[in-house]
Formats: C-alpha cells, sequence, structure tokens
C-alpha cells in the first residue's frame, strides 16, 4: 500500500467498525524518536518541502523527513518557517 521509504511502510493496520456497522482498516500512525538535527535549511517563499528533501535527502519524497525532524504534522506547516531543520541519517536519534 505504501512505498518503501514511506513512513507508513511498517506501521501496520487496523480495523474498526463505524456506527454504520461498516467495517474500515485505518494505518497505525508512526510513533517513533525525533531524528537528529543535521543542521537547518533558510527557506525562501517558493521553495517547498519536497524540493528541500530532493536536495538535502536525494529523496523528493522523504519531505516526511523533514517533518519529522522540525515536528511538523503535515509539509503546509513547514511552509510557514523561515528554518527547516534538516535531519541527520536514518537511525541517528536526536539525544
Amino acid at each position: 500500500m505504501f512505498s518503501a521509504n514511506s513512513r507508513y511502510a511498517s506501521a501496520g493496520t487496523y480495523s474498526a467498525r463505524m456506527s454504520s456497522g461498516a467495517t474500515v482498516t485505518a494505518t497505525r500512525l508512526p510513533i517513533r524518536a525525533r531524528p537528529a538535527v543535521r543542521g537547518f535549511h533558510q527557506r525562501s517563499d517558493t521553495q517547498r518541502p519536497d524540493l528541500i528533501a530532493a536536495h538535502y535527502l536525494g529523496d523528493a519524497t522523504a519531505f516526511w523527513r523533514l517533518c519529522d525532524v522540525g515536528d511538523a504534522l503535515a509539509p503546509d506547516a513547514l511552509a510557514a518557517r523561515e528554518l527547516v531543520a534538516i535531519p541527520g541519517p536514518i537511525g541517528k536519534r536526536a539525544g
């Protein structure tokens, strides 16, 4: 369902019964430790998170890693920030 580099790739699913009686399947929210910060990027008004991810992480679809390190729920939240945190290598954690 999700690509291998998605934050949801190994999150798993669960089923819930709606008040209408229908059963729906939902993806569990991944809970991870905050990654280490490698540095910060001064964002201009025209820079989208996918462009920043492509530049620093080599993968435009890894914008979710910018969200994780910046404690942003969605990529749109990064658009309101002047500085975007850049995560360190996968596996390195803050602290």
